[in-house]
């Protein structure tokens, strides 16, 4: 019987595709990979590191694993490896920590799966390398979507932020190596490739590259498929990637943008790259390019010296601007950042309500974006679950559309109508003159 070994991800698409390469290179040693929850003889946790959340998670995840089976193999890998492997170590039952450089070279570090009274260590400096680990995480059940990464580290020095300490600096997959790799997803039936790395928009450097570059390569790519960018800075989202995207039909009508403050002396303080009116001005010149373009944004609560009225700023510079949903992270001190020692430290209940506060806006935003969608056909690329009489997908602006389940639709694009929103989902059905939806051209 082979050996079972079950991955557990933490933090962003970006792990979630190195988690996917850590699981691949299992199942092509003959282990059976199963859920986190089952037994196993094995468990990888790859673990985040942004918030001081993710660095108990880990432990947590840790103790439920032996939970399972007390015998089992643990490894720790990851950003929180890659920065506190010391701390992991006095966890009990952890047998191996392998840091950023060497969490895709597993099998090369470990020869043998047997439990140790000691952890382990495999951690090197992330500044002695400038190797690029390849990666890709895909939807194994139906080949929907895969989460690829391109491009890993940072060389911005926000004062908040560990990646740069746990990932190295930036760095790109060589541009032929991408575009090899992309066509592969594309011949292996994926509909949408999602574009992942530390600083997706940072990519190119060491090549005289660039992202604009690249997506007019990956563009030119035959087949039946569009492409999304999981997250870029304002400042890398130059007006050529924005005419790409609008132009083309194989990319799709959605950024994600980090704003991280709309208050202008807080986000000096967190040293971003750009200032509010830098970024009001790009979400504005992306709506008049398109208002159909889903934009969702980034941001954090509670950083030090962030006054309640400081605060309102952000809250109203948001609710005035036309974005599509926000996602809001509740500061967390974290070790060896400069705002660690920054004075105003902002109690902890205020921060979980100015974070509740965005959320509740998020929700209206999202709804008022949805609600613009009602009359107008959307394509959309549909899932595999049956959900009570459902099926449902993403369409290219990143709005959630259900549909009366029909199991041709699985992994397909198809045109709806959106005829309501219900429950923060797009309701609709595909008009009569397009219920060809098979093979649809992109």
């Amino acid at each position: 019987m082979n050996k079972k070994v079950a991955l557990h991800t933490l933090g962003c698409k970006l792990n979630f595709s190195e988690t996917s390469t850590i699981g691949e290179q299992f199942q092509g040693r003959g282990y059976d990979i199963v859920s986190f929850k089952d037994k196993a003889d094995i468990y990888v946790l790859n673990t985040c590191t942004v918030t001081e959340h993710a660095d108990r998670e880990c432990r947590q995840l840790v103790r439920r694993a032996l939970r399972l089976n007390p015998e089992a193999y643990i490894i720790v890998t990851g950003c929180y490896a890659q920065l506190s492997a010391d701390e992991i170590s006095k966890i009990d039952g952890v047998d191996a920590i392998l840091g950023t450089n060497e969490k895709l070279k597993l099998f090369s570090l470990i020869d043998n799966f047997e439990k140790k009274e000691l952890a382990c260590i495999y951690v090197s400096p992330v500044n002695q390398t400038s190797e690029f680990g390849a990666s890709h995480s895909t939807d194994s059940d139906n080949r929907t979507r895969a989460f690829f990464k391109i491009q890993d580290g940072c060389d911005y020095k926000c004062s908040f932020c560990t990646i740069p300490l746990a990932r190295g600096s930036s760095r790109s997959m060589d541009p032929d190596k991408v575009i090899e790799e992309f066509k592969q997803l594309v011949e292996h039936g994926y509909r949408e490739i999602i574009l992942t790395g530390v600083n997706v928009g940072d990519y190119g450097k060491s090549f005289s590259s660039n992202l604009n570059d690249l997506l007019n390569r990956m563009v030119e790519v035959p087949g039946n498929f569009r492409i999304r960018i999981s997250s870029i800075e304002p400042n890398l989202l130059t007006d050529d990637i924005l005419q790409l995207s609008n132009q083309n039909e194989k990319m799709c009508k959605h950024f994600h943008i980090p704003l991280q403050s709309g208050n202008p002396e807080i986000l000096r303080l967190m040293q971003r790259r750009y200032n509010v009116e830098q970024y009001s001005e790009l979400i504005h010149k992306i709506k008049a390019a398109n208002n159909k373009f889903g934009i969702g944004v980034d941001v954090i609560t509670g950083f030090p010296g962030e006054s309640e009225d400081d605060f309102l700023i952000t809250y109203n510079f948001l609710r005035d601007l036309p974005v599509s949903y926000l996602h809001v992270f509740t500061y967390s001190e974290r070790p060896n950042t400069k705002a660690i020692s920054m004075e105003g430290s902002v109690d902890f209940l205020e921060r979980k309500k100015r974070t509740n506060m965005l959320r509740l806006l998020s929700e209206r935003k999202k709804n008022l974006f949805y609600e613009t969608m009602i009359g107008n056909e959307v394509k959309v690329l549909f899932e595999s679950a049956n959900d009570e009489g459902k099926i449902k997908g993403f369409s290219s602006n990143y709005v959630r559309v259900s549909h009366p389940f029909n199991p041709a639709l699985i992994n397909q694009f198809a045109y709806v109508k959106v005829k309501c929103v219900n429950n923060s989902l797009c309701e609709g059905e595909i008009p009569e003159n397009k219920k060809s939806f098979d093979l649809m051209a992109c």
